[in-house]
């Protein structure tokens, strides 16, 4: 198996009853791996979606993957991030020692992050041009 396969990334989201704001991170998931090296890229929930945490973490398991990099899909290090991420984690390790789970960085303080909210400033300048500039 090449390098890339032994690899996964679960984008790790809250989730939301409404199943089109799901379906939006499921779609980023598959943006991921068709820009990538990671050809399995999926999306897990904290809560309101499917798969959540621990089933990410179990499909991953079957497919065979021996390291999973968790990233957060939050834009703050909340209470979810500091309290309930790291007991998951920590029950997904003891599950399936097998595999090497990590976790990476939420977005916030991305670097990128200021060019994403002035490009979205400059989509509602560019749709109403009476907008102040």
């Amino acid at each position: 198996m090449r390098g890339e396969l032994t690899t996964g990334i679960l984008l790790f989201a809250h989730g939301s009853p409404v199943e089109q704001a799901n379906r939006g991170v499921c779609e980023l998931a598959e943006k991921i791996a068709a820009a990538g090296p990671y050809p399995y890229v999926r999306a897990a929930f904290l809560g309101g979606g499917q798969p959540d945490l621990p089933g990410g973490v179990r499909e991953a398991a079957k497919a065979g993957l021996a390291r999973l990099i968790v990233i957060p899909y939050f834009l703050t290090l909340g209470l979810h991030l500091r309290r309930d991420l790291p007991a998951l984690i920590e029950a997904a390790k003891t599950a399936h020692p097998e595999m090497d789970i990590v976790v990476g960085e939420s977005l916030e303080g991305h670097p990128a992050m200021p060019s994403i909210i002035l490009g979205r400033v400059r989509e509602v300048v560019g749709k109403n041009s009476s907008s102040v500039k």
